[in-house]
């Protein structure tokens, strides 16, 4: 009996040492997960912010290309490096100051000149073919004329530095003819892709 109670003494002491290291361990491995979580987190927000951007859209402005409650990505590192292009869909902030988001194509940039007439839509005086307004006229919306920086007049030339941006939707849509050009400043990303519904993905 004199040799069997050390051993036992060492295999409670081996045991509770065990014990000990197992919740140590289980601990390290919960704290490496919650790092590495944060670490996700945080790199997606980074994303976010920096790299891209995720949107719904609400309104019917750029129907038949985006339709109402279609979610679109958007990524915001290529125009720091080029100038927005004509035809391309950009998202910006609202220039009447609402602190929202809004979608448009860009139809022309600085220098060029825009003008209307009997429905048509003239840049440098050439007249548009623009398939995706699916044949809708393009009026200059007089009604609305009054704007930011006073009422619009034809033929006008884009002021260096902004672009022109109108929606899709030619007969719904507020747009450059409301609220003149748009400081490429305000361009928030350019759209790449309809990822929901799934029926409505595609590349933009």
């Amino acid at each position: 009996r004199s040799t069997l109670f050390p051993y036992t003494t060492l295999f409670r002491s081996n045991q509770r040492a065990g014990t000990r290291r197992g919740r140590e361990g289980i601990l390290w491995e919960l704290l490496q997960w919650l790092g590495s979580v944060a670490f996700v987190f945080i790199l997606f927000v980074l994303l976010r912010i920096f790299v891209f951007g995720v949107y719904y859209v609400p309104t019917g402005s750029m129907t038949d290309t985006i339709q109402v409650g279609d979610q679109l990505i958007g990524e915001k590192i290529s125009y720091r490096f080029a100038s927005p292009k004509v035809g391309e869909i950009v998202t910006f902030d609202d220039p009447d100051g609402s602190g929202e988001t809004l979608i448009k194509r860009i139809i022309a940039t600085s220098g060029q000149t825009i003008d209307m007439h009997d429905g048509k839509l003239y840049i440098d005086g050439v007249e548009q073919e623009e398939s995706y307004t699916k044949n809708r006229p393009t009026y200059a919306l007089t009604e609305h004329a009054a704007n930011l920086s006073g009422s619009i007049r034809y033929p006008y030339r884009v002021p260096e530095g902004c672009v022109w941006l109108m929606g899709d939707n030619r007969t719904n849509s507020l747009d450059s003819r409301y609220f003149g050009a748009v400081s490429t400043t305000r361009i928030s990303s350019h759209a790449l892709f309809i990822y929901l519904p799934f029926k409505d993905a595609r590349a933009l």
